[in-house]
């Protein structure tokens, strides 16, 4: 099952107030537990998938942490708990706590801003709200003095709005002081410095000329090692290639080559051994 308040929040002493237990399946009989204390327990017609709890005119002895329950007889099946709602009642005799921001007002994105809320040190916890939030955005026990000290890190712009503080006396937790006063908080998004769109669009351009001188001296490296290498295997091949002998020369070829006159053949002189040597 699952549990719901009614009104959601705001609820003072003396108003009226309502627990609705929803039934994921039609049940006999539901129960009400508040936390560490009494419980309740109401029949429901066999046609509602719903069961409600009110309070008229409450009473401090009703604040607290609630659960619901349902148990089906002809299975003999009982559910497991919901998940808690807690019922905070304001207490109008509590005087509202103080608070103050800095900077203030208006500020720019990024900044660091700090609210201060403090009361009459009754010993108590703080919660800091801020408009248009159901629950409180943050909370805090109270230091020496009955302060408490909020900071709101590299605000944006959907950090403006108006804060208020509330807190709970740490004998009644479930008591509380009705919100305070409240401080308007304008965060404005920061220009950019003069000139930083040009120099945005320079730098983009120097890195496209960057990656293109790049890309070109990596082709051209590229090329002239691979003509380098087919040079060298053009070298090897020449070298290692046999003569080729007179019949295998073609009759074309034998007619285009005209005998030049030989000069006097004179005796050979000898050549030493250490100049003999691959001529490739």
């Amino acid at each position: 099952p699952s549990l719901s308040l009614h009104p959601s929040q705001g609820v003072s002493l003396g108003d009226n107030v309502t627990l609705r237990c929803h039934l994921p399946r039609l049940a006999a009989r539901v129960w009400l537990y508040r936390e560490g204390d009494w419980s309740y327990n109401k029949g429901k017609k066999k046609d509602q998938d719903a069961a409600e709890f009110s309070f008229v005119g409450t009473l401090q002895e009703h604040a607290g942490r609630y659960r619901c329950q349902y148990w089906v007889p002809e299975s003999a099946e009982v559910s497991v708990e919901s998940d808690p709602v807690e019922l905070v009642l304001t207490d109008l005799r509590y005087p509202p706590s103080r608070i103050s921001l800095h900077p203030e007002q208006h500020v720019g994105t990024g900044t660091n801003v700090t609210i201060r809320c403090w009361n009459k040190d009754y010993g108590a916890t703080f919660l800091l709200h801020k408009d248009g939030s159901s629950d409180p955005i943050k909370h805090q026990n109270s230091s020496g003095g009955g302060t408490a000290t909020f900071t709101l890190f590299g605000v944006t712009p959907a950090d403006s709005g108006t804060y208020r503080c509330s807190y709970r006396p740490w004998r009644y937790a479930f008591m509380s002081s009705p919100l305070g006063d409240s401080v308007m908080l304008e965060v404005t998004p920061t220009p950019a410095p003069p000139g930083a769109e040009e120099q945005s669009r320079a730098n983009l351009v120097m890195a496209l000329v960057r990656g293109f001188v790049a890309a070109l001296v990596f082709g051209l490296g590229v090329f002239f090692v691979i003509d380098a290498r087919s040079l060298w295997i053009r070298r090897d091949d020449n070298c290692g290639a046999p003569p080729r002998d007179s019949e295998s020369l073609t009759y074309a070829e034998i007619h285009a080559v005209t005998p030049a006159p030989r000069p006097p053949i004179s005796p050979p002189l000898s050549t030493p051994m250490w100049a003999v040597g691959d001529p490739c």
